[in-house]
């Protein structure tokens, strides 16, 4: 059983309804910070664990300049990532999600479990953050609409092929996914779209993904890019994920070059620095 923790509903709608165009007003993209609370993540996987560790860098996340703060309790990395139960998810946000939603950021909820985002929909969070894109739990797409809140819908494969179109495949996808979304009720306005890179992509693919990505922001929602640290950054220079820096930051000006509006980021102080100091000199062009 799962337990929750009331919450208004019409509070948590009215804060989601407004958050997404005051994010997507401003002259620079906004940055979310992400926050792993798992042992198996790629890039920080058993870093943040701990509760307290958990909340340092929620702290550390707000000061540096994030927008939102992205939490997670299971890994969804490509590969080697173990599948866990609703209960072992929120066994391990509960000592967390209260306090860092009292932080002050708008809180997203990473998880394709349609009973873990109504609960950290019950405890503040604003934002739901779905890598199968309504596509997985047939009980996410009327849980955000019942909710209204802004909703990612990641782009997803069960495994690559290098043989595919891949934004045909994407295309595709969220064309099924916004149906979906219609048929539940979620308002288009609360829809942002993510390509997913790294997920069920080859190297070459994701790379194809953030060239194109003016294919997908012409679909009509706001797009998030999340390429930090990503594995196609190891393929034109040898590194380790946490040498994956200066990929990082070069991936994601090209995806808000290409019409990006939220980048989803580990290293927010250095991201929130790149995409500002962009944003102020093409303000001079």
């Amino acid at each position: 059983m799962i337990a929750t923790t009331s919450r208004p509903d019409a509070v948590a709608s009215s804060a989601g309804r407004a958050l997404l165009p005051a994010l997507l007003a401003r002259p620079y993209p906004a940055v979310m910070g992400v926050l792993n609370i798992t042992p198996d993540s790629f890039s920080d996987g058993g870093a943040f664990i701990a509760p307290e560790d958990a909340l340092a860098q929620a702290r550390r996340m707000v000061t540096e300049g994030a927008d939102i703060i992205d939490i997670g309790a299971e890994s969804t990395r490509p590969y080697g990532s173990r599948p866990v139960t609703a209960e072992e998810e929120l066994r391990r946000l509960q000592p967390v999600f209260a306090e860092a939603v009292a932080l002050g950021l708008p809180v997203s909820i990473d998880s394709m479990k349609s009973s873990v985002v109504a609960w950290a929909l019950d405890q503040g969070a604003t934002i739901a953050n779905d890598v199968w894109g309504l596509q997985r739990d047939s009980g996410m797409a009327k849980l955000l609409a019942e909710r209204n809140v802004p909703v990612v819908l990641m782009h997803n494969r069960d495994s690559a092929d290098a043989a595919i179109d891949i934004m045909k495949d994407i295309a595709d996808y969220f064309a099924r996914s916004l149906e979906i979304a219609a048929k539940a009720g979620i308002a288009r306005e609360n829809i942002v779209l993510d390509p997913g890179i790294g997920f069920g992509k080859t190297p070459e693919q994701s790379m194809t993904a953030l060239a194109r990505l003016g294919e997908l922001c012409a679909l009509g929602q706001p797009v998030l890019v999340g390429a930090s640290r990503k594995r196609f950054i190891s393929t034109v220079t040898p590194s380790e994920p946490s040498q994956r820096l200066g990929g990082s930051i070069a991936a994601h000006l090209v995806a808000v070059r290409n019409g990006a509006k939220i980048i989803r980021a580990h290293d927010v102080a250095e991201t929130v620095q790149a995409l500002r100091v962009a944003a102020a000199i093409e303000d001079l062009q």
